[in-house]
């Protein structure tokens, strides 16, 4: 990697946590710029304004939050569909543990996204992007039979694609709570509540 790019890196990175600790408004590309060791004048050969280094992140994190609740249907079976469901809730809740800035800077595009429509439609299309991907699931427990047909899958789909946005809210607010579990609880009373209702 050369030093252009390895700089564009560092100013993500360094964006990233300054933008989760400080907010939007109380950060400044100075500020960025000196935190990552170069000038004012510098930062602005990547970005030309704080306002497209926000968007530019967005969309990185908006990739990063779309590829979250991928499933490759072909591995899906009766025997394992709970175990698989379960892991889409593990690995977002180890992933956020791990990184304590991503709750706090997607915290800051929900604000922003009260002021800017732009901002609110991309974080209404995620949210429709969610709920599509949880039914697609679900549909498919039909086809391999762990779900009965009549089932309301749409319903259980919902509940667990909203569970699993609302536990990051949770985790942002430093609630000590067994994030795990409370998932183990949801999927096996989606999927064995569901079963020739």
């Amino acid at each position: 990697m050369g030093n252009r790019e390895q700089t564009f890196q560092k100013i993500l990175e360094v964006a990233y946590v300054m933008f989760a600790e400080k907010g939007f408004e109380k950060t400044s590309l100075a500020m960025i710029a000196a935190e990552v060791g170069i000038s004012k004048p510098a930062i602005y050969y990547y970005f030309q304004s704080k306002d497209q280094l926000i968007s530019f992140l967005f969309e990185e994190l908006y990739k990063e939050i779309q590829y979250d609740i991928v499933v490759d249907y072909k591995e899906l079976s009766p025997s394992n569909f709970i175990e698989k469901l379960l892991k889409i809730g593990y690995k977002s809740i180890d992933e956020q543990d791990k990184d304590p800035y991503f709750n706090k800077i997607f915290s800051q595009y929900l604000l922003l996204a009260a002021r800017d429509d732009h901002y609110m439609q991309q974080l209404l299309e995620l949210q429709s992007d969610y709920l599509a991907r949880f039914y697609d699931i679900f549909q498919y427990a039909v086809q391999l039979e762990v779900l009965d047909e009549n089932a309301n899958i749409e319903a259980k789909a919902h509940m667990l694609a909203m569970l699993y946005d609302n536990i990051g809210n949770f985790m942002l607010t430093g609630s000590q709570l067994n994030y795990k579990a409370i998932w183990r609880e949801a999927v096996h009373s989606v999927i064995q509540g569901g079963k020739d209702e």
